[in-house]
């Protein structure tokens, strides 16, 4: 039995031998949805309450929403370099604890001072349990089948929202907003720590080497040309898709739907990424990582400017908000594996905390801008015309950034 911190070293392979961890994976399709479901999806539901309860200003306790994920962002990148070293145990389980402790810091908070503070902390919480850890888990010990563990766990994720939503609503009914985050922070300890800390015990694979490979590789690559225009690419476009996700209510409501239409085609969107992301493996199959970075990334900006072209009918908008979901659903999965089909997966943590960092960050800020640029831009319609040109520059950085793949030895790289 390893400790907690430093698990033993160099006997899985990652390539389906006995010491990869069976109770892994359905360990952590657990703790995702648990751990979204409760330390994200849970504030949207409860902002109006904490609000109206306190008096604090929306704004004041957005922000704070949003500071957790600036956090996020940049704790990643520090998160990615202990995960490559020491493997995931120690990083999710402690990153649990910090997730309940946040909670417990924001149920009980006094002021908006203390409520960012518990905020701030829960930034910590995602950068350690949400998805760049357990990709990284799975990225060691499930290649070179990474792709399928990546999915499975991305469509149990997706379930986050469908779950904890409608559960924290009800507990809402029954309960004022400060006891229910103390419900669903039990929720979270009885869930993610013991999962994190019993499942995730196999021993830590060594990274895949190369005899041209040295210590630097991370930085070199890192300050790259093709990884930057990969991070320029993926912020572009993750800033675009969370602008639209957050507007789309805003637009379908400037154009006279009722708030139940626009808060349906939201929702359906999301069944568009569970259905995206079961086609992402037959996608990968067939084309190359630059191809269809830019076919994905492109597929968005048209998605979102179907969006602003298509006032109606109905269930046209359905439609296009089913396939934007899809499109999103893949993206979710191409950044997840694009460190691995350019640079293989000796660095994965560190380079996938660099790449999501800016990404990360954008998302954050993207509710506020596109509510900022469209009083300006004259309305909705206007704004996600701007955002599909923002994607559609994200696309035409996308064929530039094909990286050189590091590849076990023995093993000849498909032909295209």
């Amino acid at each position: 039995m390893t400790s907690l911190g430093t698990p033993a070293r160099g006997a899985a392979t990652g390539t389906g031998d006995r010491s990869r961890p069976r109770a892994a994976l359905p360990a952590l399709c657990a703790t995702q949805v648990v751990s979204w479901g409760i330390v994200y999806y849970a504030f949207p539901v409860l902002n109006p309450q904490i609000t109206a309860a306190t008096g604090w200003p929306a704004g004041a306790t957005t922000a704070a929403f949003s500071l957790a994920l600036v956090v996020s962002a940049l704790a990643g990148i520090r998160v990615g370099r202990i995960l490559d070293q020491r493997g995931p145990r120690a990083v999710m389980t402690v990153g649990s604890i910090l997730g309940v402790t946040s909670l417990l810091i924001v149920s009980a908070a006094p002021n908006v001072p203390v409520f960012i503070a518990g905020w701030a902390l829960a930034g910590l919480a995602m950068a350690s349990t949400f998805y760049q850890p357990a990709f990284a888990a799975l990225t060691r010990w499930w290649a070179p089948d990474h792709v399928r563990a990546l999915t499975i766990v991305t469509l149990a994720g997706g379930l986050a929202s469908t779950v904890f939503a409608p559960l924290t609503a009800a507990l809402a009914n029954h309960l004022s907003w400060r006891h229910t985050y103390l419900v669903l922070a039990a929720i979270l300890a009885a869930v993610t720590i013991p999962a994190h800390a019993l499942a995730l015990r196999a021993a830590w694979p060594n990274a895949p080497t190369n005899p041209t490979q040295t210590a630097a590789d991370a930085t070199t690559i890192g300050r790259s040309r093709p990884f930057l225009l990969l991070a320029a690419a993926f912020t572009l476009s993750g800033f675009a898709m969370y602008a639209v996700v957050v507007a789309l209510v805003p637009l379908l409501l400037e154009r006279g739907y009722t708030t139940g239409q626009a808060a349906w085609a939201l929702g359906i969107g999301g069944a568009g990424q569970t259905l995206g992301r079961t086609l992402y493996a037959a996608l990968a199959r067939s084309t190359t990582p630059t191809a269809r970075t830019t076919i994905l990334i492109a597929l968005g900006g048209f998605t979102t400017a179907a969006f602003a072209a298509v006032p109606g009918p109905y269930a046209l908008l359905i439609a296009v908000s089913v396939a934007a979901g899809t499109i999103r659903g893949n993206l979710t999965l191409l950044q997840a594996t694009a460190i691995t089909d350019r640079w293989g997966t000796t660095h994965y943590g560190h380079l996938s905390g660099l790449l999501a960092a800016p990404a990360t960050t954008a998302a954050a800020l993207a509710p506020f801008a596109g509510a900022v640029l469209a009083a300006p831009l004259g309305g909705y319609e206007p704004l996600f015309s701007l955002l599909a040109a923002v994607s559609v520059a994200a696309a035409l950085i996308a064929p530039w950034t094909a990286g050189s793949v590091c590849r076990p030895s023995g093993r000849r790289p498909r032909s295209r």
